[in-house]
């Protein structure tokens, strides 16, 4: 139960860090997102854990990934990209498409860049070059 606290917390102060960022009140944040006030400051209070569909609808009103708002409420792992691929998410300057093209291109030179990387230490390949046991029992 104490998991599901600290979850409902850390989102509730996500999205107020998030609100505060972009420089809008609770109560414009409610009429964007199309969520009641007193729910929407519950939530950042850390007293109610929103849904998805929920969240869905605050990443709107913020103009921001709901995939990150799902990351935060332990909805969604962690996607990949480290903090370039955290702050492309969070870019409110950018639309969700723009952002789902930035971070193509740069998982796509990230694979790039390991693939022509020399192995430090490949391990060794395990060729077993004697003859099978035979499985079978015999007669």
């Amino acid at each position: 139960m104490e998991k599901v606290a600290d979850i409902a917390s850390d989102i509730g102060e996500y999205i107020r860090q998030q609100r505060n960022t972009a420089k809008i009140s609770l109560r414009q944040l409610s009429k964007l997102a199309g969520v009641s006030n007193p729910y929407l400051s519950q939530i950042e209070r850390g007293v109610r854990k929103p849904s998805a569909e929920i969240l869905q609808q605050i990443a709107k009103g913020l103009r921001i990934s709901a995939e990150a708002l799902y990351v935060q409420a332990g909805i969604l792992d962690l996607p990949t990209g480290g903090p370039v691929g955290d702050a492309i998410r969070a870019d409110a300057e950018l639309t969700e498409r723009q952002k789902q093209v930035l971070l193509d291109v740069y998982e796509s030179f990230r694979r790039e860049n390991a693939a022509a990387r020399p192995a430090a230490a490949p391990a060794p390949e395990t060729t077993d070059t004697t003859p099978a046991a035979n499985t079978e029992e015999s007669p």
